[in-house]
């Protein structure tokens, strides 16, 4: 019932934050002209873009079950799009991505696959995920100046914002996973002053929850340390999945007879949108990533830009929102179902 509660919440959250971004975004604009000009792009571009975002769902669900193959569990390669989309769409509607991984844990264990397994695959994921985009951010930062002064001089603050909170994210990750004993004492010290301070109420289960948490990073801090040819694979196809993912807006550019700019170009500066609103609490940064999209891709797109925003963001956002809502009930009506069936068919015999 709670978590009933919560999703509904998020779900009016997610609808108040899109109306404000509606509003924000289309006040005062040429909407008939936006409008022509979306109908005139050339579809099979568009569609090729469409096709970069089931392949980024697609490729986190190659990831997880590559990595249940390392442990020995057999799962269908259709099962583990359910668990990637199920992850995706609830990463979507909650602010900082927040619900998607225990929604993922959730139908996990419905198909009997151990919670330990389950978290420890999870915290890889969810490594390498940000280590790729804090790769991006620092590579940009360094070696691409002229491309931060062409493109960036008005949202430079945002973007080493976005780079700072992401290290800090990696950074603590590693601590817990690599330095389980000093992030036990750190948290452990936080908790008692919360407490302490009448921050937080005083409950035994919630030091209990923490023990249990950093069994989770012990179990990943022995996993990454036997299984390296394992991680390097699981980098190289989260660098391909974020990649693809990106380069939808090249294609929605190419729908518009558009040339000039260079597929790399178009995909850093979707990688900067990226770095920057990816720690923000907004469901799929939204707002802030209209906003930051219409600043730097002004070059790309000059007078489409408009029509550029609402098709790139409309493949990349909610088109990964739609896609994975789909199979996410698709999740709901077939994962756990048939294993239930089987037990109780065992059961009568």
């Amino acid at each position: 019932m709670q978590s009933r509660k919560k999703t509904a919440a998020n779900l009016i959250f997610l609808i108040v934050i899109f109306v404000l971004t509606v509003y924000g975004v289309f006040r005062g604009e040429d909407l008939p002209g936006m409008i022509a000009a979306i109908k005139d792009t050339d579809v099979r571009w568009l569609a090729l873009g469409v096709l970069c975002v089931v392949f980024f769902i697609w490729g986190e669900s190659i990831i997880i079950w590559y990595l249940l193959d390392s442990f020995q569990i057999s799962v269908r390669k259709s099962t583990c799009f359910l668990f990637s989309s199920v992850g995706f769409f609830f990463s979507c509607i909650t602010p900082s991505a927040s619900g998607g991984q225990p929604m993922q844990l959730y139908y996990m264990k419905k198909e009997k696959i151990s919670l330990p397994v389950s978290a420890v695959i999870l915290m890889i994921v969810t490594i390498t995920y940000k280590f790729v985009l804090v790769a991006a951010g620092v590579g940009i930062l360094f070696f691409g100046r002229g491309f931060l002064h062409r493109y960036l001089e008005g949202i430079l603050p945002i973007f080493y914002l976005g780079i700072v909170l992401n290290i800090l994210c990696v950074t603590a990750m590693l601590v817990l996973v690599f330095h389980p004993v000093l992030a036990r004492s750190i948290l452990v010290k936080g908790l008692f002053l919360l407490e302490r301070y009448h921050i937080l109420k005083k409950k035994e289960s919630r030091l209990k929850r923490l023990e249990n948490s950093m069994d989770v990073y012990r179990d990943t801090a022995a996993y990454l340390g036997t299984h390296k040819l394992v991680m390097a694979r699981v980098l190289a196809v989260t660098f391909a999945q974020r990649t693809a993912l990106f380069a939808a807006t090249w294609f929605v550019y190419r729908a518009f007879r558009l040339s000039g700019t260079t597929p790399a170009t178009i995909i850093l500066l979707q990688a900067v949108i990226a770095v920057s609103v990816d720690m923000l609490p907004l469901p799929g940064g939204m707002g802030i990533s209209e906003t930051l999209f219409l600043k730097i891709f002004q070059p790309v797109f000059g007078e489409l830009i408009l029509a550029g925003m609402v098709l790139s963001r409309g493949l990349g956002y909610y088109g990964e929102l739609l896609v994975s809502a789909v199979f996410t009930v698709a999740a709901q009506l077939t994962i756990g179902h048939k294993r239930q069936g089987v037990e109780q068919q065992q059961r009568i015999k």
